[in-house]
């Protein structure tokens, strides 16, 4: 999770994005280490008469290199929970952009995590739900993250339901 929750108002805001495995920097780094450890190898290989492994060993190097772009192109996804005018809001943005809405109203919204039947404690879906609306959230973070953030939500909500009311 990005943010802390906090209790719900309509300054509240939380946005979640899944984790990277390296930075563009580090992913160079990488990148240039498996290419020369490849290319040698495949090198090496070659000069024995067995040169169509040197083409493996290249094809090792694109996939790692393709494997990591789409960790990369994912990683621009998010999920963002916010209070708009009174109602909870949950938005989703894919990593082509593309963003999508659903709207709750905090006094009905029902929060409820369910797990993997013979595994404790292991969260497997975080999902927001009210009159025949659902949607599941954070399906990118660790068990222990969606768990956390259920619990977050559901006290959360729980202040904002037992609020004093506020003038008109």
């Amino acid at each position: 999770m990005s943010q802390a929750a906090r209790p719900l108002a309509d300054d509240f805001y939380l946005t979640l994005r899944p984790n990277v495995s390296l930075s563009r920097q580090g992913f160079r780094l990488l990148m240039v280490v498996f290419a020369a450890i490849s290319f040698t190898a495949g090198g090496f290989f070659w000069a024995q008469g067995a040169w169509p492994v040197f083409g493996f060993f290249g094809l090792d190097v694109v996939l790692l290199y393709a494997f990591f772009k789409l960790n990369y192109r994912d990683g621009k996804r998010s999920e963002m929970l916010f209070m708009q005018d009174g109602k909870l809001v949950f938005a989703r943005a894919a990593s082509s952009g593309e963003t999508r809405q659903w709207v709750f109203d905090p006094y009905w919204v029902r929060v409820k995590l369910t797990g993997r039947q013979g595994v404790d404690d292991e969260a497997t879906a975080l999902i927001l739900s009210s009159h025949g609306q659902y949607v599941s959230v954070g399906a990118f973070l660790a068990p222990e993250e969606r768990a956390s953030l259920a619990a977050a939500l559901q006290i959360t909500l729980a202040n904002w339901r037992n609020r004093p009311p506020q003038p008109a």
